[in-house]
């Protein structure tokens, strides 16, 4: 925003007027296999809001269904955004959820808090209560996607590496593969292996990506419990809280899930049935930060604690971590660091680094967060849906 836009918003805000939105405006972009979906929100002020629904490999259909809520926005005052939220989900249709239209409704929520903030002049992490902006742990996600031959002794040095970096959590993706004991004896031999290179205060955390069984599971969680993972992640599918539960209960390891949860209702059936002592709901997908933050309450009524699932842009890793900074049983965010290092420059310096497994954001208004467009779109256009097999390495 530039002095006089932020002029003019001043002189609105002190004049006692309002603000309307003009423009939804979307922006798709490609780095590597990932598609990236932007929101920007514009208002008569000169203020625009940032916001993110990116969703892998459906970038397209949730861009649709933003301009769906456009014409219930436009000309609105940014501002109530609860009542912006109840209006989007509650009022507009019956069949309101699903991750396409809560994607949709996450960019829309993250963006009108980005406004409020710029126009108020105060960080996101300030209205949400907190006092300071102190560090928050994160954890190197997706560690050894892209480590090639995998063997015990390549794991050991990878994590020893990375220890020595400063990271003090990491977390990867179990690969498939072989037949179950075979899957089971290698995949036990690279925690030991983790553990080993990283010592032991490295906490791993394990993504399990619903490719066990509830017995299956139970085997491996007894069989790296030795080497005390800090969780084990979505052992089960998800649509199935029960089965969790039941994992959960007999499990010596912590079960971690929610990632694919969008909203509060879909997580109080997870914590119902005591299907997850960690709880990771994703920003972009769960309702946004107003949603995030619900959850986040809600878990704290069952015990639970709550470490926010993050695999996209900026935008996304930036807007969860201001809804933690003032949430009382916040664990640890996830940081998928191989990716974001092209932030950076794509951001104007403006995006928060890791540094000794934590990051701290700034003070700036709103997000904090500044997008060089021209820069995205000439290093990474983008190149069409992604067609990228789901699953695991």
């Amino acid at each position: 925003m530039t002095r006089r836009h932020l002029l003019a918003s001043l002189a609105l805000l002190g004049a006692g007027q309002r603000l309307k939105i003009t423009k939804l405006v979307t922006r798709k972009h490609t780095i590597g296999n990932r598609d990236y979906l932007f929101l920007e929100i514009e208002t008569d002020a000169g203020i625009t809001g940032l916001g993110e629904g990116s969703v892998s490999g459906r970038v397209d259909i949730v861009e649709q269904a933003i301009q769906f809520y456009a014409p219930y926005l436009t000309g609105k005052d940014p501002g109530g955004i609860e009542d912006h939220w109840n209006r989007n989900y509650f009022q507009l249709s019956r069949y309101r959820n699903g991750p396409v239209l809560m994607s949709a409704l996450s960019a829309i929520d993250i963006a009108l808090w980005d406004i409020l903030g710029k126009q108020l002049g105060q960080p996101v992490w300030r209205l949400l209560g907190a006092t300071d902006a102190r560090p928050l742990r994160a954890y190197y996600s997706h560690w050894s996607q892209t480590l090639n031959d995998r063997t015990p002794a390549k794991i050991e040095a990878l994590a020893k590496q990375t220890r020595a970096e400063g990271w003090t959590c990491i977390k990867w993706v179990l690969p498939k593969g072989g037949t179950e004991q075979e899957r089971l004896r290698r995949l036990t031999a690279e925690v030991e292996a983790a553990r080993k290179g990283g010592g032991p205060d490295m906490e791993i955390g394990l993504e399990m990506w619903e490719t066990f069984s509830v017995r299956s599971a139970l085997e491996f969680a007894r069989s790296v419990a030795p080497f005390k993972p800090m969780f084990i992640e979505e052992p089960f599918w998800r649509e199935m809280p029960q089965a969790l539960g039941e994992i959960a209960a007999k499990s010596p390891v912590p079960v971690a899930g929610g990632e694919g949860l969008i909203s509060r209702f879909e997580f109080k059936q997870l914590l119902d049935a005591h299907g997850a002592q960690i709880i990771q709901p994703d920003v972009i997908h769960c309702g946004g930060i107003s949603e995030i933050r619900k959850i986040a309450q809600l878990g704290e009524t069952y015990g639970a604690e709550i470490s926010p699932h993050m695999y996209y842009g900026p935008i996304g890793h930036v807007a969860s971590l201001q809804a933690m900074a003032s949430a009382r049983n916040f664990l640890i965010q996830e940081w998928d660091a191989g990716a974001t290092a092209a932030f950076s420059p794509l951001t104007k310096n403006t995006f928060p680094q890791a540094i000794k497994g934590e990051v701290t954001l700034n003070d700036k208004p709103g997000l904090g967060l500044e997008m060089d467009w021209p820069l995205w779109q000439q290093k990474h256009p983008y190149k069409g849906a992604s067609l990228r097999p789901p699953g695991g390495r």
